[in-house]
């Protein structure tokens, strides 16, 4: 490839990169990275055509039109683009493979007209492709406030903490895009697996920019003189002759880091840091803790959980962040959902229109729970499905439902349930199991019903449990029940529906209807002296496992119950909803059964309708 030149014409940008379509070339906050004609020429065609599925013929015909080559060629090629871009394809946020059928670029795509404002790109009927960070005005505020220490000559650490999808990547090149041009940024990503395998990745990733930038001359005589064994490692010999093979020390690298910043304030950026190395997170610790003064500041993004990895013994995330935050050497910003407000502005944002159809909002917000890339995920299913449809032409052209939102089934995206299956299919047996026990109960579940479920020993569950909800970032823990008997059980909640969704559906119905009998007849022994309380909840198990005429007997029995109790109001929506359940009975018990639940229904009416006119007499009388 010929010279690059950033800001010439044909820019597309996604996420920190800029794709520059006009020479041919790759860059990110300034700094180009070295990418082949082949894969250039993938990616190119995968950014042309977001949010589509690309067959591997459609690739390999348009690359390829009058030359044979082997599928397994585009494997190698998306491998080496998911390095270049510090993409996952566990949790993409970039190239999606859909298996046996293809690839999906899954970022927001935006024109780059070169003097740093973005265009938006959206008349095919897609969604609007800006970048406008929406709902995250006070966590930029926070940002620049440490960036202005930094630029007063105290060093920073910054952790931006959230869940899977919540924008930690998005906040952050939000930022780096708001950066005066006087800052140098260079950002390593960690990649699961990697921190057993190869020490300080994500560290030799943002060297590896730093070298390649503009300035990157200045930054190698530094590594050079400061820390030879770091310039060595990759790829560069300095001009002193300094020993290859001489161990990379932290300390050496600190004082780089910390020189290298002397002339323009430093941003090193470490992207999903609980895949980090041990190294990495001594590293980290070593900078921190620091004293000297130095423009150097480190933002590292990572989710809410625990973060030990294998591999990386006693060191783990959380023991860090906590220690550091304790010693005032660190500020987290914790990314809580968007309001509904912001997910209205996503939205307006994403379709392009800022007056959106009635109800679109209140449906996406209430699935999404605020999370925006489910969001994203929710309304380009809604597209897909065409339950929102491109209405008009030209100017008057906007999108409108096709129905009322509050009819449709809420199933879960296809990209939404690939990345959760992903997730889950990390997880041991066990663990899955667990975690598919407790989707029988809901979106919480106690540990008691899992233990019922599994016919296991609860608490071992409970234990189990407790540290899936330490290290997952979908389980939390609720809080505690007290049963009947005045014990006490932990309760776990899945943080997003979608998760409970995804795990229910995979499995098998018969296990499924096993777990529904098995917690359905625990209750009843849990609450036998109040069978009434539970009886809904026993209902809603014997239905679900496909015992309705169980649900039918639990719900009769508890509204005799309110009956002797004279909640005669209660024992009516009981009998009620029993009879609703019988009429779905097979003909051969519906009859004699839907008989026996109207006439108790019709004895508890007129008891009540009775009780009412007594009290009336009475009250007149008085």
């Amino acid at each position: 490839m010929g010279p690059c030149r950033v800001g010439a014409g044909g820019m597309k940008q996604f996420a920190a990169f800029r794709l520059d379509t006009a020479n041919e070339c790759l860059w990110r906050h300034g700094a180009r990275i070295a990418l082949p004609p082949r894969p250039f020429m993938v990616l190119r065609y995968l950014v042309e055509n977001p949010a589509r599925l690309i067959t591997h013929d459609e690739l390999l015909d348009a690359l390829w039109p009058e030359t044979y080559v082997q599928p397994q060629v585009l494997r190698t090629y998306m491998l080496d683009l998911r390095k270049v871009l510090g993409d996952d394809a566990g949790q993409p946020r970039f190239i999606q493979t859909l298996p046996k059928r293809g690839y999906c670029f899954v970022a927001s795509v935006s024109e780059h007209d070169g003097d740093g404002r973005d265009a938006g790109v959206g008349g095919d009927g897609s969604a609007s492709k800006g970048r406008r960070i929406v709902g995250r005005d006070e966590e930029l505020s926070r940002l620049r406030a440490e960036a202005k220490r930094v630029e007063g000559g105290q060093r920073r650490v910054v952790f931006v903490t959230g869940e899977a999808g919540i924008g930690k990547s998005a906040l952050v090149d939000a930022f780096c895009q708001r950066l005066d041009a006087g800052w140098s940024v260079a950002r390593g990503q960690c990649v699961e697996g990697f921190g057993g395998k190869e020490e300080y990745y994500p560290v030799m990733e943002a060297l590896g920019q730093l070298c390649a930038a503009a300035e990157g001359e200045r930054a190698c005589g530094v590594l050079a003189r400061r820390a030879p064994a770091w310039l060595a490692t990759l790829g560069r010999q300095s001009d002193e002759g300094a020993p290859r093979t001489h161990e990379r020390m932290p300390g050496d690298l600190c004082g780089a880091l910390e020189q290298i910043a002397e002339k323009k304030p430093l941003m090193l950026v470490f992207e999903d840091m609980h895949w980090a190395d041990g190294s990495t997170l001594h590293l980290l610790s070593a900078l921190a803790r620091r004293r000297a003064a130095a423009r150097l500041m480190v933002v590292a993004t990572c989710g809410p959980g625990d973060g030990a990895m294998r591999g990386a013994g006693e060191h783990s995330l959380k023991g860090l962040k906590q220690n550091l935050l304790m010693r005032h050497l660190c500020t987290e910003i914790a990314l809580a959902p968007l309001s509904r407000t912001a997910v209205k502005e996503l939205l307006a944002r994403e379709l392009q229109q800022e007056s959106l159809p009635p109800g679109l909002t209140g449906f996406v917000h209430q699935h999404s729970e605020g999370n925006p890339l489910f969001a994203i995920a929710i309304l380009e299913h809604l597209i897909a499905r065409r339950f929102l449809v491109r209405a008009g032409t030209n100017g008057s052209a906007r999108w409108e439902p096709t129905g009322a939102f509050e009819e449709m089934e809420a199933d879960v995206p296809e990209r939404l349930a690939q990345m959760i299956e992903l997730e889950i299919g990390g997880l041991s047996a066990e663990e899955q199991r667990i975690l598919g026990a407790g989707s029988a109960m809901g979106i919480a579940f106690p540990a008691w019903a899992v233990a019922a479920a599994l016919e296991e020993d609860a608490a071992e569950i409970e234990e189990a449990c407790s540290g899936l909800a330490r290290r997952l970032h979908f389980v939390e823990r609720g809080g505690q029940d007290e049963l009947p008997d005045g014990t006490r059980s932990e309760f776990y909640v899945f943080v997003h529906g979608l998760y409970r969704e995804v795990l229910y559906r995979r499995q098998a119905a018969a296990r499924r209807a096993t777990w529904h009998v098995r917690i359905a007849e625990r209750l009843g022994e849990l609450f036998a002296e109040r069978v009434w309380a539970v009886a809904r909840e026993m209902a809603m198990h014997f239905d679900a496992a496909g015992e309705r005429g169980r649900a039918v007997s639990a719900l009769r029995s508890a509204a005799r119950c309110a009956r002797d109790r004279q909640e005669h109001s209660d024992a009516t929506q009981l009998l009620e909803e029993a009879l609703r359940m019988a009429e779905r009975l097979g003909q051969q018990d519906r009859g004699a059964g839907v008989r026996a639940i109207r006439e108790e229904l019709k004895d508890t009416q007129e008891t009540t309708n009775g009780g009412a006119g007594r009290l009336r007499i009475v009250q007149r009388k008085a």
